[in-house]
């Protein structure tokens, strides 16, 4: 959790000033989906990123239609 903290401060917090919650929050969760989520291996899938694990299943699916 530390780390996932400071490259949050790092990336979204330190960036600029915040005219509203409201903006700092909608950083917050862009960072998180577009970039942390994309880039981290996550145990319960097989050690794989998000986007790679999808896009194993959407192999296998596409080669069981065929």
């Amino acid at each position: 959790m530390e780390s996932f903290f400071s490259l949050l401060q790092n990336n979204v917090l330190d960036a600029k000033p915040w005219a509203t919650r409201e903006e700092l929050r909608t950083s917050i969760v862009r960072w998180i989906e577009r970039t942390y989520h994309r880039r981290r291996k996550q145990k319960e899938l097989g050690k794989l990123t998000p986007v790679k694990f999808e896009e194993k299943l959407l192999t296998q699916a596409l080669t069981l239609a065929a």
